[in-house]
């Protein structure tokens, strides 16, 4: 399932990593990046508009989501930390000829963005994050309200099979759950996008792989990310955070400054009225927001 006049096939990167990827337009290349508990239909309704002002457009199931590959993991969820599966993107890029790309990522997706960025600096020429905080900061100011709104950052961290199992037991119902006290609009989700979640999420490899991606967040990522700080390497290229008025994240950080704090350059920002699935719940405006970033 995928979005109608886009390409879809899968490519190998490398490593025995095989990734799921629709493309799609002429013009200068952007990767767009989905998020939690999503495929790349997370950008269905944004990718045709961003096709329509000019841009060739590449949208993957990141690695261990979809129908990308799900590889075995290890003792310090390396295959999974946001450093790994950036890499995996960049070379989705060079396979697909793409040298210096704009970038953006939803949840997820921007955490994988924000170690592209930081990791390939000549690469990423610019970079939109939506609806996130980056990681370090949002673990370093844990609080009672921060565990209350994102307790799966801490449920699916514990030792497999724990989660795996009890999400196993109905994943339809836990995906249906978790995207439906996100959103903050009426029927964000079209039939087509929401059956491609349903799908991947009833294999329970794509359920353990969502929870290596989260305990890689809470060990080796925040590892990569205080030596990335240490050493000086921040975000080179502009940024522009992206985020729903109405989310949690908007209401418990000061997003440009949190994004300041790790990039050097330029950051800028917008609120929109929506819920945490900002593609989905504001198609239009988000479109327009990326449009314009990546124009100036």
């Amino acid at each position: 399932m995928s979005l109608p006049g886009f390409e879809t096939r899968m490519i190998d990167v490398g490593n025995g990593i095989e990734l799921f990827v629709a493309t799609g337009g002429e013009g200068a290349p952007l990767l767009l990046l989905h998020g939690y508990p999503q495929t790349h239909m997370c950008w269905a309704k944004v990718a045709p508009m961003m096709v329509d002002a000019g841009y060739s457009v590449v949208i993957p199931d990141l690695t261990g989501y979809g129908q990308s590959s799900k590889p075995e993991t290890d003792a310090h969820h390396s295959p999974y930390s946001k450093r790994e599966i950036a890499r995996n993107m960049a070379d989705l890029m060079t396979a697909l000829g793409h040298e210096r790309f704009l970038l953006a990522g939803h949840d997820r997706g921007g955490r994988v963005a924000h170690a592209l960025s930081v990791n390939e600096p000549d690469r990423v020429r610019k970079l939109a994050v939506l609806d996130i905080a980056p990681t370090l900061a949002m673990y370093e100011g844990t609080d009672q309200a921060f565990a209350t709104a994102y307790y799966h950052w801490f449920f699916l961290i514990q030792p497999a099979p724990l989660p795996e199992t009890m999400i196993g037991a109905d994943p339809d119902f836990f995906l249906k759950t978790k995207i439906g006290s996100w959103a903050k609009t009426d029927n964000p989700f079209t039939e087509e996008a929401l059956t491609s979640y349903l799908t991947a999420f009833r294999n329970p490899a794509t359920i353990h792989a969502s929870c290596e991606d989260y305990r890689a967040a809470a060990t080796i990522d925040l590892d990569h990310s205080r030596e990335d700080l240490a050493n000086g390497r921040r975000i080179k290229c502009p940024v522009h955070s992206l985020w729903g008025a109405r989310a949690f994240a908007a209401k418990s950080y000061d997003l440009i400054t949190t994004w300041q704090d790790v990039a050097d350059a330029s950051v800028t920002g917008k609120g929109l009225d929506c819920g945490h699935f900002v593609p989905e719940e504001c198609p239009e405006e988000t479109a327009a927001e990326l449009v314009t970033f990546f124009a100036e």
